[in-house]
């Protein structure tokens, strides 16, 4: 590890290897960097305050202390969690007290090895791209100063707080709750051995609804996974659903703001099923209106759900900045990505995977439907669209080469179906007049190729997903 190591911001934020470039002079320096930006900039109506959380990785409460020390060194007041928190109860939490902004040190799905540093601005939301632009330009540009957690105790400079309870209570406004405490759903939940262990029990306590969780002990290997809410990850949890049969499984991911699922006996959900679940139930049950805001990675039929509805959809780039940069502007329904991150107008323009779990929960407490029957329902009306991905290593420096390849020499057809549309503003989108889709496109934080296709049967995805992986070896 080199102190002079480049800092370079991801899809939400800076991640690297813990001990290799993620360690506490390096955390330092992004802490200062960040600092000198918010002291750089005239927000109104905020104050000159900032929120720090972690999740349950190695060393990630002290990675939060130092962040704290270094920003009430450069004269911030700082509220830092007490415990492990969701990601979103940071942004909350920064919304709230209109803070400048705020600090969540995770990794969110990432490997164990990794750590990050997610950055928020004033809105409670991601830091767009043009402020993660201006903190990376101002690494190095000042030297580090800190206030020891004792003294910024004892001045009140830096205040710990336990983030949780003013969330709760506000996303259990933001559903039908009374109708979700008297469902006699039974709910199991994975939080994958992340932070959002316990949530559901502490939400749906004194209620009718009965709460299993799975994977609740704090272990910073993850049970050997990578955090994330796919279905390679569910093996131990399917096995006991099987055998123990629920309503529903959510699955949150490590920092808890991406969601996942099963039914009820352990048949996974994909996020593309959450999300038109969702949409559905925010029509059907819920009168609402406004704008879609997907991600170009998500389902196709979600173009279908909109075009039936009557709403305007907008895709944007991968990244949950750019959905956030969207619901900014107002006048949206719901806002969306492939890998798990829900958002919800009214609420934080951000993730948050126990909200959606709550939402799920009033769905099927409205419904009285099993799972199954409304995705059965699902499928009749608008499908099929069956998704698949692979995630393949693949060296960062020729990973330009292959886009430039990849939008220069299109297949005529995927499938049988005639190709009618490339996008490349986000990696490289083939689009055929079928619908079915095929998309290659570099991870913002690892040296991997992610490989996304959809098609009417999932033989035909598979199909795709090895087009796919042609083209890597050819380009």
């Amino acid at each position: 590890m080199s102190l002079n190591t480049s800092i370079k911001f991801g899809t939400d934020g800076w991640r690297a290897i813990i001990a290799e470039d993620f360690t506490f002079a390096n955390v330092a320096r992004v802490a200062q960097a960040t600092a000198d930006y918010w002291n750089s900039v005239t927000i109104p109506n905020t104050e000159k305050m900032a929120v720090v959380g972690f999740d349950r990785r190695f060393l990630s409460d002290q990675f939060a202390q130092l962040t704290a020390e270094v920003l009430a060194g450069n004269g911030f007041e700082v509220i830092l969690t007490s415990i492990p928190s969701p990601t979103q109860a940071v942004s909350f939490a920064v919304k709230t007290h209109r803070a400048i902004g705020g600090v969540m040190i995770t990794a969110s799905h990432n490997p164990a090895a990794f750590n990050g540093f997610k950055l928020k601005a004033w809105y409670g939301g991601s830091a767009d791209p043009s402020i993660c632009q201006a903190v990376e330009g101002l690494v190095d540009k000042s030297p580090v100063k800190t206030l020891p957690l004792s003294e910024g105790l004892k001045t009140k400079r830096i205040r710990v707080r336990d983030l949780h309870p003013v969330y709760f209570k506000a996303i259990k406004k933001f559903v039908n709750f009374p109708l979700i405490a008297k469902s006699r759903i039974k709910l199991a939940h994975d939080p994958l051995f992340g932070v959002g262990a316990g949530c559901y029990e502490n939400l749906l306590a004194n209620t009718t609804c009965r709460v299993t969780t799975l994977n609740a002990n704090h272990d910073p290997n993850f049970g050997g996974i990578n955090p994330e809410p796919v279905a390679r990850n569910y093996a131990g949890t399917q096995a006991y659903l099987s055998k123990h049969p629920h309503d529903l499984c959510v699955v949150t991911d490590g920092d808890a703001d991406r969601v996942g699922g099963m039914d009820g006996r352990g048949n996974a959900l994909s996020t593309h099923q959450i999300i038109c679940l969702l949409i559905q139930h925010f029509v059907k049950n819920r009168g609402a209106k406004g704008r879609v805001i997907k991600a170009l990675t998500t389902t196709s039929m979600v173009d279908k759900m909109c075009a039936h509805y009557g709403l305007p959809l907008v895709e944007t780039g991968v990244g949950f900045k750019y959905i956030c940069t969207e619901m900014l502007k107002g006048d949206v329904m719901l806002g969306f990505e492939e890998s798990g991150g829900i958002g919800f107008p009214g609420h934080i323009p951000e993730r948050d995977g126990i909200l959606s779990g709550l939402m799920l929960l009033e769905l099927l407490a409205v419904e009285k439907k099993p799972l199954t029957k409304l995705l059965q329902g699902l499928t009749q009306q608008f499908g099929p669209y069956c998704y698949a991905r692979i995630d393949t290593r693949f060296p960062v420096e020729k990973r330009s080469a292959l886009m430039e390849f990849c939008k220069n020499n299109p297949p005529s057809k995927l499938i049988k179906s005639p190709l009618v549309e490339i996008k490349s503003h986000d990696g490289v989108k083939y689009i055929a007049a079928d619908g079915s889709w095929l998309m290659l496109r570099g991870s913002g934080t690892e040296p991997i190729l992610r490989i996304y296709a959809e098609a009417k049967s999932d033989a035909d995805a598979a199909r795709l997903l090895r087009t796919g992986l042609a083209l890597t070896k050819s380009g």
